[in-house]
């Protein structure tokens, strides 16, 4: 039997994973609607904007799969996932002011629905319930929730300075993927084995594992963002463009442009003209679209995705064979097939 769960169609073909997976989930929609409730309605409400808004829950999936190599029933696992869900969610309210983004999860963003300090502020409500469930957790938790939240911090600001001079764009910008991304996926990993009480050297496959997902994960978002329309993102095309941010298919680009020594095609130099303008104007920004589009650049960001899943699917190879692996194994999948 074929059962879709989670993100992106991921197939779980085992009834026992199944049931426990879905519990799972469904007890952290519990635990999410609890954290954002407040005293004051209106905190409330702009707390749970885009908790009701959905979303893939993709890093509680994480969690939950990584919980079935110890034991996956252990209290921790849970409180753990919605700690992952929360500090994910507060970093979209803070990413939508960053990126002037008008629609997120196929709903006004928050930003767009009231206003810069109000979006700013309830991302900041919610680290505050995050840390409030993660006190309890224990100290260990506390110190590799804070490691990580200083990795998305730092990519976060590395991306905003750009790379360094000297510095090859690609490489600063898989640094800055490693920080925004990877390392909240990482720790779902990791805290759903180890609260599981897993073995150390399976927690540490696992968190290796989810370190190279979320690179994965986070360039199909960038072909996403250049080939996609909103009715399967639930984002505008072309937020990133439109804000200038360097995505892999545009640093693709470039490095072939600065390759050809002046010799581009005439397509290839009014592309990087466009990106190098002003794409706030609908028409430009349309006209860039639809040439990187039909870029080579656009297909090389594919074969970047492919191999980093490859790399995480292949990290997994020392643990034994199980649902909770083969499940891990199909989120590779389809993170590669939502990339197209």
């Amino acid at each position: 039997m074929t059962t879709v769960v989670g993100p992106f169609g991921l197939s779980l073909r085992d009834q026992a994973l199944e049931a426990h997976v879905q519990a799972g989930l469904s007890a952290v929609e519990e635990g999410l609607l609890e954290a954002t409730k407040s005293d004051v309605p209106f905190i409330t409400e702009a707390a749970r904007h885009l908790v009701k808004a959905g979303g893939k829950r993709f890093r509680p999936l994480l969690v939950m799969l990584s919980a079935q190599f110890g034991d996956p029933h252990a209290p921790r696992i849970v409180p753990s996932a919605v700690v992952v869900e929360l500090t994910h969610l507060a970093t979209l309210y803070h990413d939508d002011v960053l990126d002037v983004a008008v629609v997120r999860r196929g709903v006004p963003s928050a930003n767009a629905r009231w206003d810069n300090s109000v979006a700013v502020l309830t991302g900041d409500f919610l680290f505050s319930k995050a840390s409030h469930i993660l006190a309890d957790l224990g100290p260990e938790a506390v110190r590799i929730q804070a490691e990580a939240f200083e990795r998305l911090v730092t990519g976060q600001i590395l991306e905003t300075v750009g790379p360094r001079d000297g510095r090859d764009p690609i490489a600063h910008y898989l640094d800055v993927l490693a920080g925004k991304t990877s390392s909240l996926v990482a720790v779902s990993c990791r805290f759903g084995a180890m609260m599981s009480g897993a073995d150390e050297t399976v927690v540490d496959i696992l968190t290796q594992y989810g370190e190279r997902l979320g690179i994965a994960f986070q360039l199909a978002d960038d072909v996403l963002d250049i080939a996609s329309d909103s009715r399967e993102s639930g984002k505008t095309p072309g937020t990133d463009l439109r804000e200038g941010v360097p995505t892999l298919p545009v640093l693709h680009l470039r490095t072939q442009v600065a390759k050809a020594n002046g010799s581009a095609s005439a397509e290839d130099r009014r592309l990087c003209e466009l990106l190098d303008g002003d794409l706030s104007d609908d028409a430009r920004h349309a006209e860039a679209l639809a040439l990187l589009r039909a870029h080579p650049a656009l297909e090389q960001a594919r074969r970047d995705t492919v191999r980093y899943a490859d790399e995480a699917r292949a990290s997994l190879a020392p643990l034994p064979a199980c649902a909770a692996k083969l499940a891990l194994e199909g989120l590779c999948d389809a993170v590669v097939h939502r990339a197209g």
